[in-house]
């Protein structure tokens, strides 16, 4: 079989190279980190206990305690991120106002969903050269923090790029049997490039799996559809991350709340949920005790160091007795010092917090 255009070009990078665009997502994700000093545990133990509800001794600031692993070998956006063809022969396109890619309005990559089976070319991962991407990547990785694989592009939203959002919806109606070997051979195909990262990436402590589920009001599906389309497939590559040792972060956009309970069955450690259109309060009610969740902390442009150091002490009372919450802290970065004393305040006082719940000297 003959190997289409952008594999090809995909085969043909040479990986030891930075691809990256500036500025963009994933050359600010693959930007070393400066090392955190002056903490008296490992700042990747602290981290993954408080994924794992194991009693941190801090609450960790999220985003910055972390480094992510971007790989340039994994093309499900252009390489480099701006304006092209992902290896799948999908047409993504910067949006600047929205602050990321999409994709071209009137993709199609297949003629009819009900002919992917004929139509479509997977990626063959064999001929990637995962080795040299990785050993690039790793120098540019804190031994101290967490190592996470960015896993974009779930297998949902990879149909939905393909062709058209309303006929992926009207698979599921359809063609739910053709739908279903679907997302089988997309999870074939994610635990087969999870598996090059977990072997060539170095240390890697936990995958970040992206597949966005919801509008502003709810979920796509029935929970029952969720169930019966989704979950099965998903779960299977999820417990392979699982079974080799890693936690599993969600990152999914909409108003999701409803899905929680099915989270949960399939092994998710923690959510990041899209702010406003979920409840903080109930998630963390709800659920605080059996997941995590990191949750938007915003520092106004305005607010003097008095006031930053207060709202970081208010998230920790409010958020930080079942030991499994993280803030995302949220600024217009235009004085990055109010970032520097929200991180200072929330590491102080959460250690003192914690420290004293569980009667640490």
């Amino acid at each position: 079989m003959s190997v289409g255009r952008f594999m090809k070009q995909a085969a043909e990078r040479d990986y030891s190279k930075s691809w990256q665009a500036p500025g963009t997502f994933p050359w600010m994700f693959q930007q070393p980190k400066e090392p955190i000093t002056g903490r008296p545990y490992s700042v990747r133990e602290n981290y993954i206990r408080c994924v794992k509800g194991e009693k941190p001794y801090w609450m960790p600031a999220y985003s910055y305690e972390s480094n992510i692993v971007w790989p340039d070998a994994i093309e499900e956006h252009p390489v480099p991120e701006v304006d092209g063809y992902d290896w799948w022969g999908v047409y993504w396109t910067m949006v600047e106002s929205a602050g990321g890619m999409i994709t071209k309005p009137g993709t199609r990559t297949i003629s009819d969903f009900a002919n992917w089976k004929e139509e479509l070319e997977w990626p063959d991962v064999s001929l990637v050269d995962f080795e040299a991407d990785g050993k690039k990547i790793q120098k540019l990785l804190d031994p101290d923090r967490p190592h996470i694989y960015e896993c974009v592009e779930g297998i949902f939203e990879r149909l939905h790029e393909m062709i058209p959002f309303d006929e992926s919806l009207m698979a599921f109606y359809e063609e739910p049997e053709l739908l279903e070997e679907f997302f089988q051979k997309m999870a074939d195909y994610k635990i087969e490039t999870t598996k090059n990262v977990f072997q060539y990436y170095g240390r890697v402590d936990g995958v970040l799996y992206h597949d966005d589920w919801g509008t502003q009001r709810s979920g796509f599906f029935s929970n029952e559809m969720f169930r019966e389309q989704l979950m099965p497939a998903t779960t299977r590559y999820l417990k392979f991350v699982k079974d080799q040792g890693k936690f599993i972060e969600l990152h999914s956009c909409g108003k999701n709340v409803q899905y929680v309970p099915e989270m949960l069955e399939m092994g998710i450690d923690m959510w990041t949920p899209q702010a406003v259109i979920n409840d903080p309060d109930f998630l963390y009610e709800t659920y605080g005790d059996k997941m995590s969740f990191a949750f938007f902390l915003n520092i106004d442009h305005d607010d003097d160091e008095q006031e930053i150091r207060k709202k970081i002490r208010d998230f920790v009372e409010h958020f930080g007795a079942k030991g499994r919450c993280m803030p995302w802290i949220m600024t217009d970065m235009s004085n990055p010092t109010q970032e520097v004393i929200a991180r200072d305040e929330l590491y102080h006082y959460s250690l003192e917090y914690y420290n004293k719940l569980y009667q640490r000297g």
